[in-house]
Formats: structure tokens, sequence, C-alpha cells
């Protein structure tokens, strides 16, 4: 086998790298390589057309005929669908000049201390490889730099990776395939088809990698489907990987539901839960590489068949207090079951939009909570919403997408941590639903088609920015404008000072008639001269994509790289004073949200840390669609392992300046330091299958 020595282009003068190769595969690239020397810098390896995805999942709900969207027929979560937007409702059901009357101090009624990583995800653990990475040392730039613009706003992340998938889930030291996580379809389980899962510690080496670059700690689960042989390897490897990053372990997904889900007999109890729970406390306490034994999740009950006070009255939390972390509720507003599997009630998404059009939404959503909230606090535990969003089964079309979305999570994530929730966790699924804050595109799409950033996602990111980067955030409903549903307002205190002011206008009128003007004014004090103001803003709660927060953008549907584009707008708002009384007056459009900074030091944008972007230098596939400076890409990690584990290799768009130097990769297979996957073609140099690394 013939030893070939081939330029290392791009990365700078005398620069080689000696590789063996086939004698094949050394022609074609010979070949190659003399075809192209007229170009700039280029090697391309061809592979043969890729397949086009006409849907993910022969099963995934699909958009109707509607203008601009066609016939669609592609995976849900790209749906171009749009519904129609209500009409405004008049000058009776939404006056729209008020004012508010705010404290410089915490009323009573105040939440409970907050930090700013209150709004946080849940992604399905079988979509891990799609979302977070391949593997340990294959991670999803995209991905980074979301979470990396909430470090930034909030400080930290929080994530749980888990779902029905984990019920069933196994760590194996090897998965037939050589994969990180392999699924068995055919023994899908429950009403929403979840697959068994087998995983290798490559997904826990993976989180861990992630936690090395951005500030995000994980939630995970232990398997629950066998009570009677505990698989804890979960449990042991995640806290010897993970260390600190791990802060919670789940115990049951929604096991109100396992009795009509076929996973437990008919008239499973809450005793009966709590029985199980123990029987897991004390597998752990016998398992000696279990360290932390007060890391436990529960009872993360649906709000279906139980009540929370049904697991409270049982002494769950006195006789586990030791064990448990957080206790967890799960809830949907509504669900699509019946479009996505039919089974439930059929609903329309034109006529469920109104629903979440207003405040007595998110309002209503928690209100069966407000007892338990309370009782937990004289508990000294804190309530987390673990699992949520717009609805279970994949959410609706033109609804979960659109941007009233992004009002109803964000007045949602506010209403969560003013009735002292301490957390909330907005579900990701695969492309065949409609609710993802975040989804990467089709595989064999990634190098032409960028990431679809989902409103929820804007939801969180205004919510961090609102609540700031300290661990003593207090959040009131202001009950605006004689607490009308259209026109929601909350105050932030940080560290018993009022730092921030936020206001909502549901409606949708391109007229201006539906625009608000809010006269805030402070009791027993002065407000400042001037404030700033930022908008989350679109043209109609409707809309899908291109929202902006502060002039900035994610784009439209497959055309995010996880950064924000634009230039960022800032509003600077003259207070006057009429009569001694200092007011300013706050314009809000028609739709949108107004956030109020009450002095350019209470601005948190930047106040969780330095500005951190990621670039990517691995591809899927052929396609150069950009270039980018060599110097850059001198400094790129611009390659995966040598074996072709993953298949993936090449550089691409925003090559590695140092993101991925130093990261802890643990027991990866490849033995390479991470790679990360995003973005389109760098530097001219695309090779494909693994066959050749640099």
């Amino acid at each position: 086998m013939p030893l070939i020595t081939v330029p290392r282009l791009g990365i700078g003068t005398g620069a080689h790298k000696s590789f063996r190769i086939s004698f094949p595969l050394s022609f074609l690239l010979l070949v190659t390589l003399a075809f192209l020397q007229t170009c700039s810098a280029s090697i391309t390896v061809y592979h043969p057309k890729d397949q086009t995805v006409l849907s993910a999942d022969p099963a995934a709900p699909t958009g109707t005929n509607s203008p601009g969207s066609g016939n669609y027929t592609g995976p849900a979560a790209f749906n171009p669908t749009t519904l129609i937007a209500p009409s405004p409702p008049g000058l009776d059901a939404l006056p729209t000049s008020f004012g508010i009357a705010l404290s410089n101090t915490p009323p009573p009624g105040a939440s409970i201390m907050h930090s700013g990583s209150f709004f946080g995800f849940s992604i399905e653990m079988s979509v891990v490889n799609q979302v977070l990475g391949t593997n340990a040392s294959v991670l999803q730039v995209p991905f980074l730099n979301l979470m990396a613009n909430l470090q930034q706003r909030a400080g930290g992340v929080v994530v749980r990776v888990g779902g029905n998938t984990q019920e069933t889930a196994a760590l194996v030291s090897n998965t037939p395939n050589g994969k990180m996580i392999e699924k068995d379809y055919g023994a899908a389980s429950n009403p929403t088809d979840t697959p068994p899962l087998v995983f290798t510690d490559q997904l826990l080496y993976l989180l861990a990698n992630i936690s090395s670059l951005v500030n995000v700690h994980w939630h995970l689960g232990v398997p629950f489907n066998d009570t009677s042989n505990f698989r804890l390897a979960i449990a042991e490897q995640g806290q010897a990987i993970l260390g600190n990053y791990l802060i919670g372990l789940q115990v049951g997904n929604e096991p109100d539901l396992y009795g009509t889900h076929g996973h437990r007999p008919s008239g499973y109890s809450p005793s009966d839960y709590v029985g199980e729970f123990g029987k897991l406390v004390s597998a752990m306490a016998a398992d000696s590489s279990i360290h932390n034994q007060n890391i436990l999740i529960g009872p993360s009950v649906n709000t279906g068949p139980w009540t929370p006070e049904m697991v409270w009255d049982t002494g769950f939390i006195n006789n586990y207090t030791s064990n448990l972390a957080y206790l967890s509720v799960e809830h949907y507003p509504s669900d699509n079951c019946f479009a996505q599997f039919g089974i439930g009630t059929p609903r329309d998404p034109q006529t469920m939009f109104t629903h979440y059009l207003n405040h007595t939404a998110p309002q209503a959503l928690i209100s069966p909570y407000l007892n338990s909230t309370a009782y937990v606090q004289t508990q000294g535990k804190k309530l987390l919403m673990f699992e949520t969003n717009t609805a279970s089964c994949g959410g609706f079309n033109g609804v979960s997408d659109s941007f009233g979305a992004a009002l109803w999570g964000l007045d949602y994530g506010m209403q969560l941590a003013h009735s002292n929730f301490s957390g909330g966790l907005f579900h990701v699924g695969g492309q065949n639903v409609f609710y993802n804050p975040f989804t990467p595109p089709p595989t064999n799409q990634s190098t032409f088609r960028r990431w679809t950033i989902g409103p929820i996602y804007y939801s969180a990111l205004v919510m961090a920015e609102a609540l700031g980067p300290g661990n003593n955030t207090q959040v009131v409903d202001l009950q605006g404008n004689t607490n009308n549903i259209y026109s929601p307002a909350y105050a932030i205190y940080d560290n018993s000072t009022l730092v921030r002011v936020m206001l909502f206008n549901y409606v949708t009128d391109s007229t201006g008639a539906s625009d608000l003007t809010v006269a805030l004014t402070l009791t027993g004090g002065q407000m400042p001269a001037s404030v700033q103001v930022k908008y989350l803003q679109a043209s109609s709660v409707a809309q899908k994509g291109n929202y902006t927060w502060a002039g900035q953008t994610f784009g439209p549907i497959f055309g995010s790289d996880g950064r924000l584009t634009g230039t960022e707008q800032i509003q600077t708002i003259l207070c006057s004073s009429v009569t001694g009384t200092s007011t300013c007056n706050i314009h809000v459009p028609a739709p949108g949200v107004a956030l109020v900074f009450l002095s350019p030091s209470y601005m948190t944008e930047t106040a969780g840390g330095s500005s951190k972007t990621f670039s990517t230098t691995v591809q899927t596939r052929m396609r150069n669609t950009a270039s980018v400076d060599p110097e850059v890409l001198a400094t790129s990690n611009g390659h995966t392992g040598m074996d072709g584990y993953g298949e993936l290799g090449s550089t691409s768009e925003g090559s590695v300046t140092g993101g991925a130097a130093g990261v802890r990769v643990g027991r990866s297979r490849m033995g390479m330091a991470v790679a990360a996957v995003g973005g389109a073609v760098v530097g001219g140099l695309v090779v494909f299958f693994g066959s050749v690394m640099w």
C-alpha cells in the first residue's frame, strides 16, 4: 500500500500530513488533484447523490394547503403552513393606555428567589445524537451557540436528557452498529411509539464535553421499567463522568400514566410508586459506585389520573427528604395525539390558537399546582415543571411554531417563576414535532441548510435576560391594565431592588390601533430620567420565523447557526415629570413584548459571562457554500477518528479557533479532541466517508 503525502491546504506553508491509503483511492486523489490544480485550495472527493428527504417519518404530521406553503409533505418541524391571527378585540376588551404604579422593593406576593437559568430544556433521549452531537468527539455547534447565548445572559443553562425513552434505556459497553445510541423501533411502546434505546458512555462524555465549553448542568433519569433489577449504570457513570454537572436523576416519568399505557397493572397507585421509589433508594444505597444519594427527582406526575397532593399524602417527601434534590411535575395544556397517533380527541389548530393568546392560559395551566408550590416550601424543597410545551404529542401546526407561542412561552415562564416553581423545562423532540425550541436540518441537507430556531427559544432568551445571572431574582405579576388578559405585566427584582419590567401585548393589529402606551410610575419615589427598552417583535402572532429580539434574529426556517444576526437595537425612553410625578411612557407594539431596564447597569445581556460563539470542523456531505480566511482554518480541529467512526470528516463553517482545545473527551473511541458539527463548507477542503483525514 503506497504512502502518499498530500499538502495540508490552508494550514500554512510547508504543512503536510502523511497517511496510508489504498491504491484505488490514491489514484482517485491524484486525478482529482490534477483536475483541480487551477482551483483555489480545493479538494473534493465525490460520493453518490443524496436521497431527497420527503418525510423523516411517514406518519409525521404534515401541513395543509395554504398560501405560500403548497402541498407540504416534509417533517413537521419545518412546515411553513401558517394560521390566521385573531382579529383585534377592540378598545372595550383592550384599553390601550393605562398606568402601572411600581414598588421599588418587592411587594407582598413576590416570588421566592430565582436564578437566571430558570427556563431550561428537556431533550428526548432518543434525539440526543441529532441535537447535541453524534458522539463525545463530535458536537453540534449550533447547540453550543444557543447555550452560550443563554449562559451569556443567565450564567448557565439547565437541560434534562430523558423523557419516555429513558424508561427502557440501557447503558451498554458497545452498540451493535457502533453508534452512541441505537433504537429498536420494532419494540416501540406507548401511545407515542417510544422505541427502546441502548446507549454507550459516549453519551455521558458528550454531555461532559458540552459542559466543559458552556455552563450546562444536566438532569438524567434512571430506567424505571424493571424495579426488580434496577439498571443503575447511568447513575454510577453519570456521577463519575459528569461530576457536579449532574444535578438530578429522575425516578419515573409520568408514573400516573403507567397503568393506562400498559407499563404497570391497572390500578397502579401513588402508594405503589412511592414503594418502588423506596426500592430504588435502597438499591442506590447498596451501590458503592453511587456517591451522591441526594440527587433524586420525583414524582414527575402528569397530573392526569393523580394529583401531586395524592403523592404528598403518602409521606413521600418526609420519607425520602434526604434523597430528593427536587420535586417535579410534568404537564402540557393540551395534546395533539389524535393527529399524530389516532388516539384521543381531534383538535383543530386554528380553533386552538386563541387559547394560547392571552394571560389566562398560563395562569390556568399553573393554578392546579399553587397548593404544591406553597407546600414544598414548607418542606425546604424546590418544585420543577420538569417537562412541558404547547401540547403533547408534538404540538399544533401553526400554533406551537408561531410567534404566538413565543409570547405564550415567555408569559408561561414568568408565571411559573411568579408562582414559586423553581424552573421550567421545555421539551425538545425530533423533526416530527412542531414545538421544538431548536431543530437541526435533516442529515442529508446539513451542508446547505442550517438549524431552525423555534419561538420557544426566543422565550428562553428573553427570560434569561429578564432574570439575569444572579440567584436573588424575584418576579411579581403586576396584574396590569386591571388584569387584562391581553396585556400582562411583570416586575423583576434583584437583591430586593426593582430592576426590570416586562410588558406584553398579545394582539395582532397592523394598523397600530392596538399598540399600548403604558405609563410607569414609582410609588414613593421617582422614576429615572430615562429607561432602556428591548422589544420582542413580529408582524403577527401567526408569523413563523424571523422574529426579532432587540432588532436581532435567528432567521427563518433552516436559517441559523445558533447566533443572533443583525444590529442590536435598544430604545432609550425619556421620562417626564408631571405635577411632581416622574412617568415613563412605554410603547408596546401589537404584537410584542417590551423589556424595560430601569438603569443601564441593570442590563443583563453580558452579565452572565463574556460573549462566546463556537464554530465547526466537521461536515456531513459535499457542497462548497462558503469560504473562510485560511488563518482561521489554520487553527481548526479539522479531523475526526482515523477509523472512520461516525463517517464524518472535513472542515466546515467557522472552523474551531481554540474552542476545542483542552476539552475533556474521556474514553472516546476516537481518542481525538472534540470536533463540532454544523454550518457550511470552509477553506475549500471537503473530504467524506472518513476515508481521508487531515
